[in-house]
């Protein structure tokens, strides 16, 4: 799939899942808002008949105002025209309220106009037909002289729990929502990573292809009849399948170790000595930057320096380190391995002058596959592996690193190994 189809793809799902969201959020919004006037209009109704009750109680006239007011979404003010007293007021509610099935728990209160206060309050749990002390304090109402107010506490409640219903549906639709998220990116993700396994396999073919093309070629020289001649050809050509055997050698190691690193996970720790183990592998680096005409420095300043490591892992982690170091340049390479130490750790310092990495990218680099985009020029060869080789081997140790590059200004690498261990395990 192209990729303007991809974005297209991606694009229309986004809007697709927003959609549906927001779809949902509005049928809930209008399923809520029908539920609350449905209730509204049976308290209002249940509250005319208290009234009426009333009335007839007080032998008072209707006068075809509407006695019900609804000063907040969960409290009504009641006109009574007249006293009531507050042992009938709460019968004649608990009586309308069962008979209306309306099952809320309320507070209550009746306006005294000779205090000017909210008085006789109570707390009804309908549920279990008990009552309490009122629990707050229910506001006036300037408008009426008689009267009494009601206050229903668990109103929103009720009404989220009579659309029980909704949110069974609207869970299974999240579900399938997410569900769909979560296959586009699934997709997204081993579309990318066919691409790059396709990017892997094209440059281990050009890598691989390369010294073997050299040695074949190198052989059909050294074939020739009347080269036992010209021993300079010879050891010329001898030296071009040597070299060209151990780059060929080298990429083996580098697929193998991470393969194996990621297989079995499991380290031939031992206690080495650093300085002496730097010293040993310096002329592979030297002869590596030798190569491209550089320099190549190694410092030895820790104190302390008997660490615990894998030798070989640790070998290629560091090879890796000069490899990139020794690729990413465009002059001459200046790189430098140097050390330093304190109570705890050894600091391992790998220093290039080479063209840097950009901030965006220095946490990128260290992921499988991921190779620095270069638009369409690809003048650095790798598979886009060893860095995530580099990192596994670190986290395999438990040790820690740090990382600072500026462009154009160069790298340093600094790898935090701690003193040697007594068990090295």
């Amino acid at each position: 799939m192209r990729k303007p189809a991809v974005r297209l793809v991606i694009f229309l799902g986004l809007i697709s899942i927003i959609g549906i969201i927001t779809l949902q959020v509005y049928f809930f919004q209008i399923t809520f808002n029908n539920e609350e006037r449905k209730l509204n209009q049976k308290i209002q109704v249940a509250l005319w008949d208290v009234v009426e009750q009333i009335y007839d109680l007080n032998n008072i006239q209707y006068l075809g105002k509407n006695p019900v007011s609804q000063v907040s979404p969960d409290y009504f003010v009641v006109n009574v025209n007249d006293f009531i007293d507050a042992e009938v007021l709460e019968h004649y509610l608990i009586r309308t309220f069962e008979k209306q099935n309306i099952n809320l728990d309320f507070e209550y209160a009746i306006y005294d106009c000779q205090s000017d206060k909210m008085l006789f309050g109570k707390y009804i749990n309908l549920s279990k037909l008990e009552d309490k002390p009122s629990r707050i304090e229910l506001p006036k109402h300037d408008e009426f002289i008689y009267y009494f107010g009601i206050y229903f506490p668990s109103r929103k409640q009720h009404i989220l729990g009579s659309i029980h219903s909704i949110y069974i549906l609207s869970g299974i639709l999240i579900f399938v929502v997410l569900f769909l998220a979560y296959a586009l990116i699934v997709i997204l993700q081993q579309r990318r990573f066919s691409e790059l396994q396709k990017d892997v396999v094209n440059n281990l073919t050009h890598e691989f292809k390369t010294p073997l093309s050299s040695i074949v070629l190198s052989a059909d020289v050294l074939s020739e009849k009347d080269i036992v001649n010209e021993p300079d050809r010879i050891f010329r050509y001898s030296q071009i399948v040597k070299t060209q055997a151990n780059t060929l050698l080298q990429h083996i190691e580098k697929v193998l170790g991470m393969s194996e690193l990621e297989n079995t996970g499991k380290l031939n720790k031992k206690n080495i000595n650093l300085h002496e183990f730097l010293s040993n592998i310096m002329n592979d680096f030297i002869q590596r930057v030798n190569d491209k005409q550089g320099t190549f420095s190694l410092e030895l300043k820790a104190q302390n320096y008997m660490v615990c490591v894998d030798e070989f892992h640790f070998a290629n982690l560091l090879l890796n380190l000069v490899d990139n170091a020794l690729k990413y340049c465009e002059i001459k390479p200046e790189i430098s391995i140097s050390t330093y130490s304190d109570k705890k750790n050894v600091y391992l310092l790998i220093k290039d002058k080479g063209i840097g990495i950009h901030k965006k990218y220095q946490k990128k680099i260290f992921k499988k596959f991921f190779r620095i985009p270069t638009g369409n020029v690809h003048n650095v060869k790798g598979f886009g592996l060893g860095l995530s080789y580099v990192r596994d081997i670190i986290k395999s140790h438990g040790w820690k690193y740090k990382l600072k590059s500026e462009i154009n200004a160069g790298t340093e690498f600094t790898l935090i190994l701690p003193l040697k261990d007594k068990t090295c395990e």
